[in-house]
């Protein structure tokens, strides 16, 4: 995937959006089981509130639902992303009482329910379209995790998941931008900044 060495942040978006569209509907079942079992091995466990985003099915994202059902087998507070406005997220506990509604795209998010502070998180599961060998990653562009990151504590852990392997250069990093400790994909985890 070095072919991309040369091409700006759109660039990159779209062609990791080529790459996802060339995989199977049982690549992306096999992959993301692959890459929630791998998450297993990442030195988070003892943390208990973990933030989770639900899948977009027809962009081809990562399932996350066999994440968020180790997420429930393991007894860990669970917080999920509602988007609020072009900008910016709200984070509700996810409960038994918790109910989805679909946005406008195409996205799962809680109706309603209890509010949890970004201070308060642990652990953060990133969407992501590509990431480098420091940990950056490319997103789809609108900065809603860039933001929401900014307002978690210093050591919450930032965890980039995709279906794809890192990129051998380094992409071009804005202020606003913020690295991943670690990104995981169905072969390996990657570690960054974390000692």
């Amino acid at each position: 995937m070095s072919t991309i060495l040369t091409m700006d942040k759109s660039q990159i978006r779209k062609q990791y959006k080529s790459f996802r569209e060339g995989l199977s509907k049982i690549q992306i079942q096999n992959r993301s089981i692959s890459i929630a079992n791998r998450c297993l091995e990442l030195p988070i466990w003892d943390k208990q509130i973990m933030h989770i985003f639900l899948s977009i099915e027809n962009q081809k994202e990562i399932d996350t639902s066999f994440l968020l059902t180790l997420l429930q087998g393991k007894d860990k507070e669970i917080v999920i992303p509602k988007m609020t406005d072009s900008v910016h997220l709200q984070h509700f506990l996810l409960t038994d009482q918790t109910l989805f509604k679909k946005n406008s795209l195409g996205i799962p998010e809680p109706v309603s329910g209890i509010e949890i502070k970004p201070t308060l998180i642990d652990v953060v599961f990133v969407p992501l379209l590509g990431f480098d060998f420091n940990g950056n990653r490319v997103g789809y562009g609108k900065g809603y995790y860039d933001r929401f990151l900014l307002n978690c504590k210093e050591d919450c852990i930032k965890i980039g998941l995709s279906f794809f392997e890192e990129e051998q250069f380094a992409f071009e990093v804005e202020d606003t931008d913020i690295p991943m400790d670690f990104c995981v994909n169905h072969k390996r985890i990657y570690r960054y900044t974390m000692t």
